[in-house]
């Protein structure tokens, strides 16, 4: 069965992203997850990008060809060996002067120099920084099916990315926070309605619904747990009582004492002998008394046998 992960991405795939500046904020999120950069003369750079989702790649692939229809580029699959347990899918654009205004628009390339860190430049438009964050995560991301517990995240190993990552996530009133954990920085959200809210903002609405669904279910499993569990502890609290009722009545009998009590006290005393299962409820309702009166009689009886 396909992870929740990948589900979202293959969702994205579909997902179309129409101006050119979207789609741009997007190739550049995804080629800070997952590309390297080449350097050729007289300004030819050459850009691989690995991924080790197909979907993310196809994507990738679409999104370049909607930039500029005549970039070199090539694809290929890496076949997976007994240390890389996955395939890498890779989209590799030839050296050339194409490659190198690609770079320029993305910012990657500011005044004949490498940026390789400060993305804010293409993040000025709220659409822009949507894209941006559909790239981030499908080049890095991932999430937990929602039939555990709300975790998304997305990865990545240079640690400016990530915080340029986490500070657009922020700006858009997410509730992200950011960890390192071996070789890579981590932004995350936890929150069940802002991962559902990052789902909607990137536009993956069958994940919404699904995310919603499996949500819905798990509460209302929690909502059933928990009145069981309180059902169960009543049940055994009743018990327990019951027990310290007979053991009490006992005592009063085995010390002589029961012909000397008073009628109701008797009648009482005879009831919870012949029914140790029932309630106090069911008891006081084969007395015809009260439940208070119930608890009084048996709170007399408690206190003479303690007194023995």
């Amino acid at each position: 069965m396909a992870s929740f992960s990948a589900e979202v991405k293959d969702e994205l795939l579909h997902v179309p992203i129409e101006k050119e500046c979207c789609r741009q904020a997007a190739l550049t999120a995804l080629f800070r997850m997952g590309a390297t950069i080449s350097l050729g003369s007289n300004r030819n750079f050459g850009i691989t990008f690995a991924s080790n989702t197909a979907a993310v790649t196809r994507k990738t692939f679409a999104l370049l060809k909607a930039e500029d229809a005549d970039l070199p580029i090539k694809t290929s699959v890496a076949r997976a060996n007994r240390l890389k347990k996955r395939n890498s899918y890779i989209v590799k654009i030839e050296k050339s002067l194409a490659a190198f205004n690609l770079l320029e628009k993305l910012g990657f390339i500011k005044d004949g120099q490498l940026n390789m860190a400060d993305d804010h430049g293409i993040l000025r438009k709220e659409c822009c920084r949507r894209a941006y964050l559909m790239g981030a995560f499908l080049g890095g991301g991932s999430v937990n099916r929602p039939e555990a517990h709300y975790h998304l995240e997305i990865a990545n190993a240079d640690r400016k990315t990530a915080q340029c990552i986490l500070q657009t996530l922020r700006k858009m009133e997410f509730p992200a926070g950011m960890y390192e954990r071996k070789d890579d920085f981590v932004v995350y959200i936890k929150e069940g309605d802002s991962v559902i809210d990052f789902f909607a903002m990137i536009k993956a609405d069958n994940s919404v619904e699904k995310f919603e669904v499996a949500r819905n279910i798990k509460e209302v499993r929690g909502q059933v747990n928990r009145i069981v569990n309180c059902e169960t502890a009543n049940v055994q609290k009743a018990v327990n009582a019951a027990g310290n009722q007979l053991a009490a009545i006992k005592k009063i009998t085995a010390a002589g004492l029961m012909g000397g009590l008073s009628a109701d006290l008797k009648e009482t005393a005879a009831a919870r002998i012949k029914n140790p299962e029932a309630s106090l409820s069911e008891l006081a309702e084969m007395l015809y008394i009260s439940k208070s009166g119930l608890n009084h009689r048996m709170r007399k009886l408690t206190a003479l046998s303690h007194n023995l």
